[in-house]
């Protein structure tokens, strides 16, 4: 299959993966603490990543270390603390659209940082998206106060060090296999994640029926929504470039939407419209 036409096919169900994790992190809340949760999360998609790619971490090479270092901490460890923060104040949707800005990072990290070359067309296209995704925010969904700027903050943290990541992986991983990556985060990850659960005394709180639908929430969210999800973004990276990878998170907003509709909350026109200028951007952002 070409690579042009391979990206989207890795592009779509990352974004039906991610845009459904914020739901997953507000069902989670209702019976976990953020460290709980972002805990279990990494220990559930560490668990994972290691029994399927065992094998992958043989061909590592000792130099990389230090690079799989960084991108486990940017690109999984603290995000999942700080998206689980964010939304203790603020709605799923708001985190969902809050992620999209983080095309503009790759952009600003990629120029500033690693000198990488760019078409104006692309900066059209991560600034068209961004509109589009204010469009989503700013005529449906929960309005952010001043009390909660603190919170979004946290979740553009967050941006920040997935964009981080994306340059991270680009520059320095892209000889290894997604899934030689994603078990060298897991191996990095896994006991960190393990001492805040037993920190937290969270496994004694297993026998509360509200806990337990929680943490499903959250294994579900661990496996597919960081361990799959994490396989093909790395893949999807190594094929494209850093800002198209990233563009995906144009359409995380989307998805969100969607889980809004099943959930009752209705979608008007202007929404639509929000969703149709965030496919225009993710499409400009793509040329290379």
């Amino acid at each position: 299959m070409p690579s042009n036409l391979t990206k989207w096919f890795l592009l779509i169900p990352l974004a039906l993966i991610w845009g459904s994790s914020f739901i997953l992190i507000k069902r989670g809340l209702l019976g976990l603490s953020p460290f709980e949760l972002g805990a279990l999360r990494l220990t559930c998609a560490s668990t994972f990543l290691i029994v399927i790619g065992w094998r992958s971490l043989l061909t590592i090479p000792t130099q990389k270390w230090k690079y799989l270092a960084l991108t486990a901490a940017c690109g999984s460890f603290f995000p999942a603390f700080l998206f689980a923060l964010g939304q203790t104040h603020i709605s799923s949707t708001v985190s969902a659209i809050m992620n999209s800005l983080t095309p503009l990072n790759v952009l600003i990290i990629g120029i500033w940082a690693y000198k990488i070359d760019f078409k104006r067309i692309q900066v059209f296209g991560v600034l068209i998206g961004m509109i589009g995704s204010c469009v989503l925010i700013l005529c449906g969904s929960k309005a952010v106060t001043v009390e909660d700027f603190s919170y979004v903050l946290l979740v553009y943290v967050a941006c920040i060090c997935y964009a981080a990541n994306i340059n991270f992986i680009k520059t320095y991983l892209s000889d290894l296999k997604p899934l030689a990556i994603s078990a060298g985060n897991a191996t990095l990850m896994l006991l960190p994640a393990l001492a805040i659960l037993f920190t937290c005394g969270f496994f004694h709180k297993l026998d509360n029926d509200t806990v337990l639908t929680s943490a499903g929430y959250i294994i579900i969210l661990g496996i597919v929504g960081t361990g799959v999800a994490n396989i093909l973004f790395f893949r999807l990276i190594q094929i494209s470039t850093p800002v198209f990878a990233s563009a995906v998170t144009y359409l995380i907003p989307i998805v969100a939407f969607g889980w809004g509709v099943l959930d009752g909350e209705a979608l008007n026109v202007v929404q639509c419209l929000g969703a149709l200028i965030v496919l225009c951007g993710v499409y400009l952002s793509s040329k290379k």
